[in-house]
C-alpha cells in the first residue's frame, strides 16, 4: 500500500513535467501570453490600399459580356461558368497565361484591377466598350488546430478578418488556447508570425486583424489537452479534474 502511495504522485509529476516540456505549433508551452498590441508586426496592420497580386499557379476566370469565345469560366454565361470542368487559366511558372485572340500575357504580380484594365484595352481594339471581369479562384486561407471544422476557406473578397475565419470554422474547440492564436503570413521569402490574444476585449480592432489570401491561422491547444490524453491512456478518466479528484481520494 505504501508503494501505491508513492507511485501515484510520481506518475502525476512525470505527466505534468512531460506536458510542460513537449510542445509544437499546435500546443503552446505554459507562460504569460504576449498581450501587447504594440508588439504586433507592422505587416499585420490594417492596409486600406491592399490589393491582391496575381502569382504563379493562380487560377483565373475571364468574363467578357456577350463574348463567350473570349471568356474562360464566364460569370455571365450559364454554359461557360462551371469551374469544375476546368474553366480557368493557370498562371504558369513564367507568370503567363494564354488568352483567346490575345496570346501570351504576363500577369504575375499584376492586380486584378490592372489585369481587367489591360484586357479591356486589348479587347477594345475590335469590341466597343467591352465589359470585362476577372476572378481569382484560389484565394484561400487555412484555419488549423483547435477549431470545430479545420479547413481551407476560399475567399470571394480582397480580405477578411481573423474572427470571420474562426466563425467559418464553426468556432473554437474546448481545448483552444485563445490567448495564443497564431497567424502566419509569407511575404516574399520571409514568413511573419502574429501572436494574438483573443481572450481580451480591449483594442478589439487591433486583435481582429485583417487576413489576406495565403494566410494560415493556427489555434493551439492548451497543455491540459495533452495531459488529459496521457491520463486517459493510463486510467479510464476523461478529464484532469476527474482524475485529480479520484487520485486525491485514493491518496
Amino acid at each position: 500500500m505504501k508503494q501505491f502511495h508513492l507511485i501515484i504522485p510520481l506518475l502525476m509529476a512525470g505527466l505534468l513535467l512531460q506536458a510542460c516540456t513537449v510542445t509544437n505549433m499546435l500546443t503552446e508551452p505554459g507562460g504569460k501570453a504576449d498581450n501587447s498590441v504594440a508588439a504586433l508586426d507592422s505587416i499585420f496592420y490594417d492596409n486600406p490600399d491592399y490589393q491582391y497580386h496575381i502569382k504563379v499557379d493562380d487560377k483565373i476566370n475571364i468574363s467578357v459580356w456577350q463574348q463567350d469565345e473570349l471568356s474562360i469560366g464566364s460569370v455571365y454565361g450559364i454554359y461557360n461558368s462551371n469551374e469544375v470542368y476546368g474553366k480557368w487559366l493557370l498562371v504558369d511558372k513564367n507568370g503567363n497565361i494564354e488568352v483567346p485572340r490575345l496570346g501570351t500575357l504576363r500577369v504575375e504580380y499584376m492586380t486584378v484591377v490592372a489585369l481587367k484594365e489591360l484586357l479591356s484595352a486589348r479587347f477594345g481594339e475590335w469590341l466597343v466598350n467591352p465589359i470585362v471581369d476577372i476572378k481569382i479562384l484560389n484565394k484561400e486561407i487555412s484555419v488549423l488546430g483547435e477549431v470545430r471544422n479545420p479547413q481551407v476557406v476560399t475567399l470571394d473578397t480582397e480580405q477578411t478578418r481573423l474572427l470571420d475565419m474562426i466563425a467559418k470554422a464553426n468556432g473554437f474547440e474546448f481545448y483552444a488556447d485563445i490567448k495564443r492564436v497564431k497567424v502566419m503570413r509569407q511575404v516574399g521569402q520571409n514568413v511573419h508570425v502574429a501572436n494574438i490574444n483573443l481572450s481580451k476585449g480591449d483594442a478589439y480592432l487591433n486583435r481582429n486583424i485583417p487576413l489576406y489570401p495565403g494566410d494560415v491561422v493556427i489555434v493551439p491547444a492548451k497543455n491540459s489537452k495533452r495531459l488529459d490524453r496521457q491520463l486517459s491512456n493510463i486510467i479510464p478518466f476523461t478529464s484532469v479534474a476527474t482524475a485529480a479528484a479520484i487520485l486525491f481520494n485514493a491518496l
